[in-house]
């Protein structure tokens, strides 16, 4: 498997694996995104304690406001932070 194809792997197996922890497995809740900013994230977001900054996230990443993220919801989340890290370490 390539490097990308690991790569697409992983995101879908993170995804996976806290998604549906309260109902619907194809999707997070906010309590569901939140586990996942904390434990898969890290100190790379930094506020995924801040309560108000997991809410501000979480409706920014609901785009078809359903009150829930979806995996290409996530997706988005996923490639800007990458977008966002490329250029802080390309400038470097």
């Amino acid at each position: 498997m390539s490097d990308v194809q690991r790569a697409m792997t992983l995101l879908i197996a993170a995804f996976s694996k806290y998604a549906g922890k309260e109902g619907d497995k194809h999707t997070l809740s906010k309590a569901e995104l939140k586990e996942l900013l904390q434990k898969e994230l890290g100190d790379l977001l930094g506020k995924a304690d801040d309560k108000g900054a997991v809410d501000r996230l979480f409706k920014g990443l609901d785009t078809n406001q359903d009150n829930s993220v979806d995996f290409k919801e996530f997706t988005n989340m996923v490639s800007c932070l990458t977008v966002m890290c490329h250029e802080y370490f390309t400038q470097k």
